[in-house]
């Protein structure tokens, strides 16, 4: 009888109670679903200019502002998954307007992922950004 066979029994038996199993499995499925997340400290996001039609690459350091436009963009945080699973980059981004007189306005504020530039996007009438990567300082220079 294999490990989980047994396991199953003794819960089944009353042996074991069933809240210890069950906080022991959440604890194992909340501890694997940020242990793979590998901080990087440089991003790299796509701009589109709807009214000039161009489309830029814009690279910053995380916790810096990057100008793209009249838009201000904050990385809180970038993110990249290691080589052996399936491809991933988020960033947390805060994103304002800047306006005349040197105001700022929030646009947006959230997660955007490289995979799926949609799921989260920045919902204004000049400017798209997107997401296209995470990296370490070491690897942005040797691009």
């Amino acid at each position: 009888m294999g490990a989980m066979a047994a396991t199953l029994s003794r819960v089944a038996l009353g042996l074991v109670p069933r809240t210890q199993v069950c906080l022991a499995a959440w604890m194992l499925i909340a501890g694997a679903a940020n242990a793979t997340d590998i901080p990087m400290d440089t991003i790299v996001l796509g701009g589109l200019d709807k009214v000039a039609a161009r489309v830029n690459n814009v690279t910053g350091k995380v916790g810096e502002p990057i100008t793209f436009g009249t838009l201000e963009i904050v990385a809180k945080t970038c993110v990249t998954r290691p080589p052996e699973e399936t491809p991933e980059n988020a960033a947390f981004l805060e994103i304002s307007q800047v306006l005349e007189g040197g105001k700022k306005e929030k646009v947006f504020s959230g997660w955007m992922f490289a995979s799926s530039p949609a799921l989260s996007a920045l919902d204004h009438a000049v400017y798209d950004v997107w997401v296209l990567r995470c990296e370490n300082s070491k690897a942005s220079k040797s691009r």
